[in-house]
C-alpha cells in the first residue's frame, strides 16, 4: 500500500470523524428548542402519556426546530421507553441533550403556588385547581367531602382554614390527597405549641381563632391596628354582645361590591349575620394572613367596644369605649361618605 494511498485514507477518515463529530456536537449542543423565542414553554406530561404524546405536544406548540436531531438523540438516550409525568420548563434556545436528559430523569419543575385575597371556597378552588393535574373538579370534590375534611380535623365549611396564604413549591402531578397533606403539614407547622397555648388561654380553638382573624383581616389592612381590632371583638364576645361585624354581612350577601352596610343589609337571614347571631360565624369569611391570626392571639388589651373608619379615609379606625363616643365618630364618617356621594 503506497504512502499516498495511506495518506488519502487517513484524510478521508479524518474528514468523516470531523463531520460526524461536528454533527453529534450539533445534536447535543446546538440550541434546538424554543429557538429565538423570548418565553419559556411549560411541557405538561400527564400520567400514562406516551412518547408520541410528548412529540405531539411539542409539535402543536412549535417547540422543537429540528425534529430529526431531537428524535435521533431521544432514541439514542432511550427516552421513548422512559416517559415520566410532570411539569417541565423549557427555556429559550435550549439544546436537545439537557432537556431530553431532564425529561428522562423526571427532573420536573415545581409549580410556584401563591394564594391570598381569597374569600370563598370556590375562589380557592378556582385559584389552585387549574394549576395542577387534579384540576378544579378534583379539588372541589375533595373539599366538599365530609370524610376528607374530618381527616384533617375540620368540616366542609371550616376546611379552608387549613390553607395559609403563602407561596409554596409543589409538583404539578401531585395527587389531591398529597396536596392536602402538604397544606395540612404547613398548617401544623404554623400552629406551634406556643400558638395553641395562646388560643387555649382565650378558650378558643385554632379554627375559631382563624374565623375571628378573617374578620379582623377584612376590617383593616393596617398591620399595627389588627391587634386593637381583635381586642374589640374579643371584648364583645366576653360581654356576650353580637360581633356586629360589617364584613360578615357583606359575606352573607355574597356581594363584595358593597361599600357601605345599611340597615336593610343587616336583616339578611344567614348564619354569617353577626348582627342577628351572637358569637362567631360558622367559618372564615376569607383566608386570613398569618399576621391576622397572630393579631388575634396577641390581642391588644383595652376597653374599646366600638370602632368605625376614620373620616380622614386613612384606612385607620376611630375607637370608643362607649356608645355616645362611637356615634360621634360614626357621624363624622357618615358625613364624609355623604360628601363623596358613597351610598352603598
Amino acid at each position: 500500500m503506497s504512502r499516498n494511498f495511506k495518506i488519502g485514507i487517513f484524510i478521508t477518515l479524518a474528514i468523516l470523524v470531523t463531520t460526524f463529530t461536528f454533527y453529534f456536537w450539533q445534536i447535543f449542543k446546538t440550541p434546538n428548542l424554543q429557538l429565538e423565542k423570548e418565553d419559556s414553554f411549560v411541557l405538561l406530561i400527564p400520567e400514562k402519556a406516551t412518547y408520541q404524546t410528548v412529540l405531539d405536544t411539542l409539535k402543536k406548540h412549535e417547540v422543537v426546530n429540528d425534529y430529526v436531531s431531537f428524535q435521533f438523540l431521544a432514541k439514542l438516550l432511550d427516552y421513548p421507553e422512559s416517559i415520566k409525568p410532570g411539569r417541565y420548563v423549557i427555556k429559550p434556545n435550549t439544546p436537545n441533550y439537557p432537556i431530553i436528559k431532564k425529561l428522562k430523569a423526571g427532573d420536573q419543575d415545581a409549580v410556584k403556588l401563591t394564594f391570598n385575597n381569597i374569600r370563598l371556597k370556590d375562589d380557592l378552588i378556582a385559584r389552585i385547581g387549574p394549576r395542577f393535574a387534579f384540576g378544579a373538579e378534583g379539588l372541589r370534590e375533595a373539599l366538599n367531602s365530609p370524610e376528607v375534611s374530618q381527616k384533617y380535623g375540620f368540616d366542609t365549611v371550616t376546611v379552608v382554614s387549613m390553607f395559609l396564604p403563602n407561596t409554596y413549591e409543589i409538583y404539578w402531578n401531585v395527587s389531591t390527597e398529597k396536596f392536602l397533606d402538604r397544606m395540612h403539614s404547613e398548617y401544623e407547622k404554623f400552629w406551634t405549641d406556643e400558638r395553641k397555648a395562646k388560643a387555649k388561654a382565650m378558650n378558643m380553638t385554632p379554627t375559631q381563632v382563624t374565623v375571628l382573624a378573617s374578620i379582623v383581616e377584612a376590617e383593616t389592612k393596617k398591620e399595627d391596628e389588627k391587634p386593637r381590632v381583635a381586642g374589640v371583638y374579643l371584648n364583645r364576645m366576653e360581654q356576650g354582645m353580637p360581633l356586629q361585624a360589617d364584613p360578615t354581612i357583606v359575606f352573607a350577601w355574597r356581594d363584595f361590591s358593597i361599600r357601605r352596610v345599611l340597615n336593610y343589609h343587616t336583616q339578611i337571614k344567614s348564619p354569617y349575620n353577626t348582627y342577628r347571631n351572637v358569637g362567631l360565624p360558622p367559618g372564615p369569611i376569607n383566608l386570613p394572613a398569618p399576621t391576622s391570626i397572630d393579631a388575634v392571639l396577641n390581642r391588644e388589651d383595652h376597653k374599646y367596644i366600638y370602632f368605625c373608619a376614620r373620616a380622614d379615609f386613612s384606612g385607620y379606625h376611630a375607637f370608643a369605649e362607649n356608645y355616645e363616643d362611637h356615634m360621634k365618630n360614626a357621624r363624622d364618617y357618615q358625613q364624609a361618605l355623604n360628601r363623596l356621594n358613597i351610598k352603598q
